[in-house]
C-alpha cells in the first residue's frame, strides 16, 4: 500500500469506504447527538472522581475520553487532508485555466475550473 498526498491522487468523486465512512463521522461529531454525548462522559468523568467510585471506573471513564479523544482527532487530520486536496485541485485548476488563456488556446481547462470551484452550483 503505497501511501499518496491527496493531491496527487485521482479524484473521480466517488471516494471508497473508509472516505465515505470519515464523511459520515465528521458528520455526526459535528452534530448535537455527539456534543451531548462527550458533555454526558465528562459528567460522568466528574461524577466517578467527586463519588469517590473504584479506580476501576475511573480507569474506564478515563480511558472512554481518551478513546474518543483519539477518534476526535483522527477525524479532524481526515478533514484538514481532504480540505487540503479541495483546495489543491482548485489552485491546480485555476493555473491550468491561466497558462491555457495566456496561450490562446482553451483546451478544456475552464470546465475544469467550473468544476473545481463549483460554478455551477451557484448559477
Amino acid at each position: 500500500m503505497a501511501f499518496q498526498h491527496p493531491a496527487k491522487r485521482r479524484d473521480d468523486g466517488r471516494g471508497g469506504r473508509f472516505e465515505r465512512l470519515a464523511e459520515l463521522a465528521s458528520n455526526f461529531t459535528s452534530s448535537a447527538l455527539f456534543s451531548c454525548f462527550c458533555v454526558a462522559l465528562v459528567a460522568a468523568f466528574v461524577t466517578v472522581h467527586v463519588l469517590g467510585l473504584p479506580v476501576e471506573w475511573q480507569h474506564l471513564v478515563g480511558d472512554a475520553m481518551g478513546a474518543v479523544s483519539l477518534l476526535l482527532l483522527a477525524l479532524l487530520k481526515n478533514a484538514e487532508r481532504r480540505a487540503e486536496h479541495a483546495i489543491q485541485r482548485k489552485l491546480d485548476a485555476i493555473a491550468r485555466a491561466l497558462l491555457e488563456e495566456g496561450q490562446g488556446r482553451p483546451d478544456g481547462a475552464r470546465k475544469d475550473l467550473e468544476d473545481a470551484i463549483g460554478m455551477e452550483e451557484e448559477l
